[in-house]
């Protein structure tokens, strides 16, 4: 009896596990290339107490066995790199890969970061760099007397200068792809680190190799849908409802017992 209680306080510990990855989701529903997150579970182990297939006499065998499953434990919170809604912004620096990729971000230590979100801006130096005033990587550089800027769907950057008509091509945006990208390690910042899991990237001009093109002018939101996220919630919700009524009836079972006389 006293199992069913850590049985049941593992339930309640992994509803409580998947109701914050909910309120993480909902909590970035607005969030420019938020990608949602989901939570899994796997059950623990069995206590044997008759093994399947074991002889009860000479010529007979037991069809099933006793096995006392001891509960349930988060094994991972993947991300679900599914593409999510793109919204027309008009400006020049909103930028939005259609299909497979990730923006290259160089980190002040040196190493690249990945991201989705295509929200660049201009720093005093002219760089496209991230809301947090991150490189993009290879670095882009606009000068100071451009009128207006051109971004192909290749990614090739091009600009018109005060008192020209000619564009003036200033270099290429590269963006990467990987074999397993729930793979990668959410950093914060809409940024994601490469690792052993998610395999090295695979890096080139947008629309080769498997991957995306750029869209000017967009932005690609999160690919949170509320309803969904909601309805989990309620099932979580009384899943934790359930592990605790089971508690409750543990203890009251306990109680009577405790309370037995000769």
């Amino acid at each position: 009896m006293i199992r069913a209680l850590f049985i049941a306080s593992t339930g309640m510990m992994a509803q409580k596990m998947n109701i914050e990855v909910i309120s993480h989701n909902l909590a970035n529903v607005n969030t420019v290339g938020y990608k949602k997150a989901r939570a899994d579970f796997q059950d623990l182990m069995y206590q044997t107490v008759r093994s399947p297939g074991t002889f009860s006499s000479e010529t007979s065998q037991l069809p099933s066995g006793i096995m006392v499953g001891l509960g349930v434990r988060p094994v991972s919170v993947e991300k679900i790199f599914q593409e999510g809604d793109f919204m027309h912004t008009g400006n020049s620096l909103d930028l939005a890969i259609e299909g497979e990729g990730f923006f290259q971000i160089l980190l002040p230590d040196g190493n690249v970061a990945y991201t989705r979100s295509g929200n660049f801006k201009v720093d005093r130096e002219g760089r496209l760099v991230t809301s947090e005033g991150y490189p993009l990587e290879p670095e882009i550089t606009i000068p100071a007397d451009t009128e207006s800027i051109t971004i192909g769907v290749d990614g090739r950057v091009s600009v018109i200068q005060s008192g020209s008509t000619e564009p003036v091509e200033l270099g290429q945006i590269e963006i990467s792809r990987f074999v397993n990208p729930a793979g990668l390690k959410p950093i914060g910042r809409n940024l994601y680190l490469a690792t052993d899991a998610s395999g090295e990237p695979i890096t080139g001009t947008p629309g080769s190799e498997g991957l995306g093109t750029i869209s000017q002018g967009f932005l690609e939101m999160s690919n949170v849908n509320i309803v969904d996220e909601m309805i989990k919630m309620i099932t979580a919700q009384r899943a934790f409802e359930i592990s605790s009524k089971v508690v409750q009836a543990v203890d009251e079972m306990l109680q009577y017992t405790n309370n037995l006389r000769r």
